[in-house]
């Protein structure tokens, strides 16, 4: 059976990152940071036999993904899909103004209850459903090859406890640094991990972790 090579990155920085807002799935851009990163990440990726580069239609993911795409001379296929997680009414909030205002909501998820979606957003349960069924609809177009997969934050963290058959409620001890490579492979049967958060492209930059960003 022949596995696909999977490379996951995490968007660049926007200023809502360095804000500490919640994006959710509101079309927030690269900053200046961002955009230098979505170039280096492209840069570090400009040597490997990638066949197909999807995206995210979120501006933040499309315009890293446009990077990769550029040195490669290909273009960028968006799914939906790969959006981030809904937050309903906790997006464009701060963590502090959540924690403030909705403090009930804000333990929900905090503890990272998996039934729990803000109001107008999806539970954790709804949105591992929806980054697994469609990370592996992409991959399973392309079985022997390498394809890129550009999302968010909130998608890696799902696809990081997909191949390491972690619960949604685990607590977190990985990184999900803003342009970093991830590596994973697929078969019918799953992910597995292949390596997680290299961000020596970006040279020593302080790139934020999803946890506080």
């Amino acid at each position: 059976m022949q596995l696909t090579r999977v490379i996951a990155v995490r968007h660049g920085e926007t200023a809502w990152n360095v804000d500490s807002r919640i994006q959710g799935q509101l079309d927030i851009s690269l900053n200046d940071t961002g955009l230098w990163q979505a170039r280096r990440v492209a840069q570090a990726l400009r040597d490997e036999p990638i066949s197909a580069i999807y995206a995210s239609d979120l501006a933040r993911a499309r315009q890293t993904a446009d990077e990769i795409a550029r040195s490669h001379g290909m273009e960028v296929t968006v799914d939906t899909g790969l959006r981030e997680r809904s937050f309903g009414l906790f997006e464009g909030r701060t963590f502090a103004d959540i924690d403030a205002a909705l403090p009930d909501q804000a333990r929900l998820w905090r503890t990272r209850d998996p039934e729990f979606a803000p109001e107008g957003g999806e539970s954790l349960l709804a949105f591992r459903e929806r980054v697994t069924s469609t990370a592996a609809k992409l991959a399973a177009r392309h079985p022997g090859e390498l394809v890129v997969m550009v999302a968010h934050g909130g998608v890696m963290d799902v696809l990081y406890r997909a191949a390491t058959r972690q619960e949604l409620q685990a607590p977190r001890t990985w990184h999900l640094g803003n342009a970093a490579i991830n590596r994973l492979l697929w078969t019918p049967q799953g992910f597995t991990l292949v390596g997680w958060a290299d961000t020596a492209h970006l040279q020593g930059d302080d790139t934020l972790d999803e946890a506080t960003a």
